[in-house]
Formats: structure tokens, C-alpha cells, sequence
């Protein structure tokens, strides 16, 4: 992953068993060096595109595909507000499955909860959207033309009209793939400003000076095993 060689570097105080001096350090990366897209970015939409994620496609094959880099593969994860991949990246059809069987076992198929079908009157106005999560035994009224649907089976009358069920059981397996689903939408960096991103981040990893600062690239922690009188 390409991101690790942006970081700058530290001095770090050495505890390994043969470090014969207090004054021997180990270069590492300074992984606690971080960045995040600029909150005043994060509003303009016109310098990101939506993206589609595809079934079985990963950080650095999307990398590749709109940036020609598949080491770029951070770029995509930090410009559509990725931290944890393993949570936020969408699963595999067989890894989904897996996933929910895993937790729901033989429930698998039971249902999770309900949720509303789209409902139009005559005029084609919308009465009720779809997929409004609510009760088993949710009840809807309306009236169109004089006359008054209903899915109540105890209220009668020559203008009342009893419709279908207007509620769709949805099982704990469809839970899981709606919510994996719905991680598939996510607006990456425009190719154009990949560049100025890049700029901007590496100037962020710049060091400020400072009683650590070695370079604008390295820094030294605080030792330890020198005593402070």
C-alpha cells in the first residue's frame, strides 16, 4: 500500500536486547502521522464522482481502474471517508452470505422486520413510499376519488376498498445484503485534482520545527533511558 511511504519517518528509542547504548534509535514510520480530506472539500461535490463498487472489486483495483495506480488504493479508501475496510468496504456475494450465516445460523430466513411497498393514488401522487420500516400489523388509510383504501379488514362500507397488503417481510440474510448494498455508493477524487491531493497530503506530513524535529521527513522521540536530573 502506497500510503505507508508517505508518511514521515521517526527515531524511535531502541529496546531491542542488542542495543549496547542508550542513544541507539530504530528509523521506523510514523503511523501515528495522519490525514484526512479537508473538511471544506468534503462539501464540494464537484470534485468528486459517485462510483459504483462491483461485486468482488477492492481498494486497489478501483485504484487502477480510475487512477492508473493500483498503490493509489488509499486515495480511494481516505477521499469516500473509509477508516475500518473491513467494515466499510463491501462484501463479496459468498462473503455476505457467509457473514450472515455465521450470525443468524438456522434464523437465517426468519424475518428481521417489515418495510412498506410503494403506494400511488389514481393521480399518481406518492400515498406511501416503499421501504419505510414498520410494524407487522401496520394499517394504512387513504382516501382517493371518494373512495377510502384500506388494508384494515374490519372496517367495511360501500366506499371503502380493501387493498393488498402494503408491508414486505424482509429476512435477516436480505438485512444484511441491503446494508452491504447500500456501501457500494461512495464518491471518489476526481482524476484531475489527484494531483493537488497528493501535494497537499505530502506537505501535511511535513514536521514543523521543533525540539524533535532532525528534517522535514524525521523526527526523534523522547528517550527514555536518559535520566533527567
Amino acid at each position: 500500500m502506497g500510503y505507508f511511504r508517505e508518511l514521515p519517518d521517526l527515531n524511535y528509542q531502541s529496546f531491542l536486547s542488542t542495543s549496547n547504548s542508550s542513544q541507539n534509535y530504530i528509523r521506523v514510520k510514523n503511523i501515528f502521522r495522519r490525514c484526512k480530506l479537508r473538511d471544506d472539500l468534503q462539501n464540494i461535490f464537484t470534485i468528486f464522482n459517485k462510483y459504483e463498487i462491483r461485486e468482488g472489486a477492492r481498494p486497489d483495483t478501483v485504484a487502477e481502474e480510475l487512477f492508473g495506480n493500483a498503490e493509489l488504493d488509499w486515495v480511494v479508501l481516505m477521499t469516500a471517508g473509509i477508516i475500518n475496510v473491513r467494515n466499510d468496504w463491501p462484501l463479496s456475494d459468498r462473503e455476505i452470505y457467509n457473514y450472515s450465516l455465521d450470525i443468524y445460523g438456522d434464523d437465517l430466513n426468519n424475518i428481521h422486520h417489515y418495510e412498506t411497498k410503494e403506494i400511488k393514488d389514481s393521480l399518481d401522487r406518492l400515498i406511501l413510499p416503499a421501504g419505510k420500516v414498520v410494524a407487522q400489523d401496520f394499517k394504512i388509510f387513504y382516501t382517493d376519488d371518494g373512495t377510502t383504501y384500506t388494508n384494515d379488514s374490519t372496517k367495511s362500507g360501500s366506499n371503502v376498498t380493501q387493498i393488498s397488503n402494503p408491508i414486505v417481510g424482509i429476512t435477516n440474510y436480505e438485512y444484511q445484503v441491503i446494508k452491504n448494498d447500500k456501501k457500494r455508493s461512495i464518491y471518489i477524487l476526481k482524476e484531475e485534482y489527484l494531483q493537488q491531493f497528493l501535494d497537499d497530503m505530502r506537505h501535511e506530513m511535513i514536521y514543523s520545527k521543533s525540539s524533535q524535529y532532525i528534517s522535514d521527513d524525521l523526527i526523534r522521540t523522547e528517550n527514555t533511558k536518559v535520566a533527567i536530573p
